[in-house]
């Protein structure tokens, strides 16, 4: 925990200054937030055309406009999963993957927050490598084609650019999404208006299977609430310890589902007329009159940029938890260089959209069986911790055990990984033997989080409980 005496050299930034905090304590006097600062923070980064093409890319899955519908309705639900995992940050006073040393110890921690730096630099690379595509598609409407030397400048330009609001931190991200809640919200409420004469909701007469069905929710559990979990404390850890559980869920729940609704839906209803064009950004925006293609683009690139600096936040609080010893805007830089050159792979040397939806999918395996195990351990604690041990990585310290491992955790994080593993259909390069049985159907997101929280639940109640009387006496 951050002492006294060094409270007055590290301190919070404000509005525009570069945040020097990473993975240390929060003490009470910088926590500026409140529960509705949530609510602006994710409104701005959810209202995002990337959702928009997540909706566009499930009809790909062959279903029915109003089998999409259910499936978005449904798996935008799992957004009540980002509000759980925004709970502990205002108790803890710390990111996710420090408190995460409850779970795993502080050495099985890094393992965890390994799989965690890995997901948000392929988010980063998916939002640096869309940016990209649509600056390649506004320079196309000036007449300068799409050359290589052109994709390397647009992809130096746009990690230059990206790189700034992260490096700014916490207090600068929320207070710029916010400003920019009402463009985003504007830009789709035209292009909600040019969709209705155009939508045709019988595009598809039969729809899909079921099993189908259940792949299609995996995809959009996954990209929604599911996908976000392990970013929640990150940015609530600025809410005073005292602040309404109640009110905490369900602002970070209204920014981020109603939203996510509303976009998927509007991407499903484009590609019933624009078809395979559009699950990429720029085929959504060719599917309406060519006025409409340049503030389209070009408020979707801020809205990348938006999206892009949480991800590249928490995966600079992720790389110091992992043990990197770095400061977390040397952590950013890191992460910038990082996603730039899998941007460039992208773009070059691999078929993006295929990246993308292999991508989503298969962050099922570990993002779903961590946030059983999470929530598990934080309910079996009373939803209590001691801080100052969560920053203690010492055989002292209070989540040290055995050797720096909570076995429990390891052990039911990797039963919930293989529950994943044998239910999921990555078709066509990988099809587990679950959903080879069921002709297709993907069960991985209720196999991962069943397996691991009764698998954690069952291993590790009798000592997380006796820790606890220990946390409440600290």
């Amino acid at each position: 925990m951050t002492t006294d005496s060094n409270r007055e050299q590290i301190t919070d930034s404000g509005f525009g200054e570069i945040e020097r905090r990473g993975i240390d304590y929060i003490p009470a006097s910088e926590r500026w937030a409140k529960p509705s600062s949530l609510f602006w923070m994710w409104g701005g980064a959810i209202f995002n055309v990337e959702i928009l093409v997540y909706g566009a890319v499930l009809m790909s899955f062959g279903l029915s406009f109003a089998q999409a519908v259910v499936i978005i309705f449904l798996g935008n639900l799992s957004y009540i999963f980002l509000g759980l995992t925004s709970l502990q940050g205002p108790e803890a006073g710390t990111t996710t993957f420090i408190i995460n040393r409850a779970s795993f110890g502080p050495k099985g921690s890094k393992l965890i927050a390994t799989f965690n730096w890995l997901t948000q630099v392929g988010f980063e690379t998916e939002g640096l490598a869309l940016i990209v595509l649509a600056g390649l598609a506004l320079a196309g409407k000036l007449g300068y084609g799409s050359s290589t030397a052109l994709k390397v400048v647009l992809i130096l330009g746009a990690a230059a650019i990206q790189l700034v609001l992260p490096l700014f931190g916490h207090q600068t991200i929320l207070k710029t999404l916010k400003v920019l809640f009402i463009p985003f919200l504007v830009l789709f409420v035209v292009l909600g208006m040019l969709t209705l004469g155009k939508v045709n909701v019988h595009a598809v007469h039969h729809g899909a299977n079921w099993q189908t069905m259940l792949e299609g929710l995996a995809f959009i559990l996954s990209a929604s609430g599911l996908g976000w979990t392990e970013n929640g404390n990150d940015y609530s850890r600025y809410l005073p310890a005292d602040s309404s559980k109640k009110a905490t869920v369900w602002w970070v729940f209204l920014g981020t589902f109603v939203p996510s609704v509303i976009l998927m839906i509007l991407g499903a209803a484009v590609a019933t007329f624009a078809g395979s064009a559009s699950g990429s950004i720029t085929g959504i925006a060719n599917a309406f009159s060519s006025w409409f293609v340049w503030p389209y683009l070009i408020v979707a690139i801020f809205q990348l940029f938006a999206i892009n600096s949480l991800d590249l936040y928490s995966s600079g609080v992720t790389l110091q938890a992992i043990g990197v010893k770095i400061t977390r805007w040397q952590a950013v830089l890191i992460d910038t260089v990082v996603s730039t050159i899998l941007t460039a792979y992208a773009l070059f040397a691999a078929s993006f959209n295929a990246l993308l939806q292999e991508f989503i999918l298969f962050i099922i395996v570990w993002v779903v069986p961590w946030t059983a195990v999470y929530l598990v351990d934080w309910l079996l604690r009373n939803m209590r911790y001691s801080a100052a041990d969560l920053q203690d990585t010492s055989e002292r310290g209070l989540y040290y055990r055995n050797g720096g491992v909570h076995i429990p955790g390891i052990i039911a994080q990797l039963l919930g990984m293989g529950a994943a593993l044998l239910t999921i259909d990555l078709s066509p390069h990988y099809v587990s033997i679950v959903s080879e049985m069921t002709n297709g159907a993907d069960f991985s997101v209720f196999a991962g989080l069943i397996v691991a929280g009764v698998s954690y639940f069952v291993l590790g109640a009798r000592s997380v409980r006796r820790e606890a009387a220990q946390e409440i006496a600290a």
